[in-house]
């Protein structure tokens, strides 16, 4: 059966994803189309270039995650210029490494740009901070900055959309009439962007599943805010959930699959192999769980 589907974003919390493809796989599952925000936009742009969920586990369980610290050669001589390079710089990983790797995994299915993709198969989501707007690759780029989608890298629209703030660098994006926009995570405006393949119309082809990484209540904790730095992380947090909930619980959607996870913190390069697996078990045990009743 086909469908379309959309990932959450998550950062490392990503690796539960493969335990939910593997269990998609044995259903017997076809993806048709899919998008994504941040880490939820890595794993839609590798399963629209081809990849199959044991070659997804196989990329992520052969790369060194640490590889993305790629932070200028000043920090690594003065550690303290580091509070220097977050403030003119805004963020401290140029997130280059980042990008070529992504290129790198693309490349190997033949796949570069959008136009090597059917129209509509991906859509990842952006934050452009210069425009005060919220980014759709590849629809947006030829209507807000005169560029032809066809060939605009699928790599750099990944990096754009998993660009964490203040961890990597904004990343630009220069139009047709030399506005250089920054551009971070997707998940300030829209984490779990299940609105753009939601509509009642796609829905009569196909069945559209969301795939939500969520933490469990239990797992909750009341936001303590007692100075500047609490206040911008929960501001953040309340940006990733705000918007897509409000969609959710509007729009009536049926198909979304919650996968529980609480065992890493969202940008823990250092996570462990155990973590990892874990995290895998997670998605295998909410996929099979909301399997067994989908579709009704």
């Amino acid at each position: 059966m086909q469908i379309d589907v959309v990932f959450s974003g998550g950062g490392v919390k990503a690796f539960a994803y493969i335990g939910v493809l593997a269990e998609m796989e044995k259903k017997g599952l076809s993806i048709k189309r899919a998008a994504g925000t941040s880490a939820g936009a890595i794993i839609a742009s590798f399963l629209i270039a081809g990849y199959t969920a044991k070659e997804i586990e196989t990329l992520l369980d052969e790369l060194d995650l640490t590889c993305f610290l790629d932070s200028p050669k000043l920090m690594h001589f003065i550690p303290f210029s580091k509070w220097g390079i977050l403030f003119f710089k805004k963020g401290i990983y140029k997130g280059n490494n980042f990008e070529y790797w992504l290129e790198t995994c693309l490349a190997r299915k033949g796949i570069r740009f959008f136009g090597d993709l059917p129209d509509g198969a991906l859509k990842v989501v952006a934050s452009d901070l210069t425009l005060g707007r919220l980014v759709v690759f590849p629809d947006d780029l030829e209507k807000v900055y005169g560029l032809d989608p066809n060939s605009f890298p699928i790599a750099k629209a990944v990096r754009m959309s998993a660009g964490f703030p203040f961890f990597f660098m904004p990343a630009t994006l220069i139009s047709n009439t030399g506005l250089k926009s920054q551009l971070v995570d997707g998940g300030m405006l829209s984490n779990f962007p299940l609105w753009l393949l939601g509509k009642r119309k796609v829905m009569k082809k196909r069945p559209v599943l969301g795939i939500r990484l969520s933490v469990p209540s239990s797992s909750l904790k009341k936001k303590k805010i007692d100075n500047a730095y609490e206040m911008c992380e929960a501001m953040i947090s309340t940006m990733k959930t705000a918007h897509d909930s409000r969609y959710i619980s509007t729009s009536g959607h049926p198909d979304i699959m919650e996968v529980a996870v609480k065992k890493a913190s969202t940008m823990d390069l250092n996570i462990c192999e155990e973590t990892k697996k874990d995290l895998i078990q997670s998605g295998r045990n909410a996929a099979t769980s909301f399997f067994a009743g989908w579709p009704n």
